[in-house]
């Protein structure tokens, strides 16, 4: 094959490719704690899968595509080192962070934080004698949880920002913690930034979060940087759903939700 500047490309030989394929294949493995239990989630025989690590044979076209799904890869894992693609797929999957960030951050099981609408409450950043109300929604896809949901009008007026909803939406990711759950939340081109860190309420009936929200801006005099924060699970229920988002916006603390306000515990300095 002749590349771009006219000369001749070497063509890697078969035995160098599935070396390729082998050591591949081992990094990505090597994120598991159980080889056999790796196997058996790919339905792939334990002497097999060696073979594969070895370097001694390639899998099938139906295997490989079977593995490329599992991994979240392409079918370029036969044909270049997985650093040049992990690159290629975000910063959190870049190899000099990947297994301080990147790696669980598909280890959120649904009945730790299930997917949804959820109602959030907090002391306003910038009305100290306000809360804000909002709705978000949660999702799974490509194996991670998400979120996504949009500033209130009022909010966004009050700081003087546009309110239209290209800028009022955020999206985030969510990523576990030892004892919660954690989330990096931006607008687009991350105009603006928070950190979320959310623990289980534990409650009848097991749908409350508690936490703290935090933002990216300067120390002032008036505004806060950090909050107490509550999330609430609506589900999909579509009645409850819509009278959060009726609710959406700034209100005073005794017209907020009794338990929202119990949990935010306005009368103790947030610490």
């Amino acid at each position: 094959m002749t590349n771009a500047s006219g000369t001749q490309d070497s063509q890697p030989s078969p035995a160098e490719l599935r070396k390729i394929f082998g050591a591949n294949l081992r990094i990505l493995a090597d994120r598991y704690p159980s080889v056999s239990q790796l196997c058996r989630e790919l339905g792939i025989n334990r002497t097999q899968f060696n073979r594969y690590l070895s370097g001694e044979s390639f899998p099938r076209p139906d295997v490989l595509h079977r593995m490329c799904q599992f991994f979240d890869v392409d079918a370029r894992i036969l044909l270049e080192p997985i650093n040049s693609l992990s690159t290629e797929r975000g910063v959190l999957n870049h190899p000099l962070i990947a297994d301080f960030v990147g790696t669980g951050m598909t280890d959120i099981p649904q009945d730790v934080f299930p997917d949804g609408f959820y109602r959030f409450s907090r002391l306003s950043f910038t009305e100290a004698d306000l809360i804000i109300i909002g709705l978000v929604y949660v999702f799974r896809q490509d194996k991670h949880t998400f979120i996504r949901g949009y500033e209130a009008k009022e909010g966004m007026r009050q700081q003087g920002l546009p309110t239209d909803q290209k800028t009022r939406e955020f999206r985030g990711v969510v990523l576990p913690q030892e004892d919660g759950l954690a989330a990096l939340v931006s607008h687009k081109n991350t105009m603006a930034t928070s950190f979320n860190y959310l623990s289980r309420v534990a409650s009848f009936q097991n749908h409350y979060w508690i936490g703290y929200a935090t933002r990216t801006v300067r120390e002032t005099v008036t505004g806060c940087r950090a909050a107490r924060l509550v999330y609430e699970h609506l589900g999909s229920d579509t009645g409850a759903v819509l009278s959060a988002a009726r609710s959406v916006g700034f209100c005073k603390p005794d017209e907020l939700i009794p338990y929202h306000r119990k949990l935010l515990q306005l009368d103790r300095p947030f610490s």
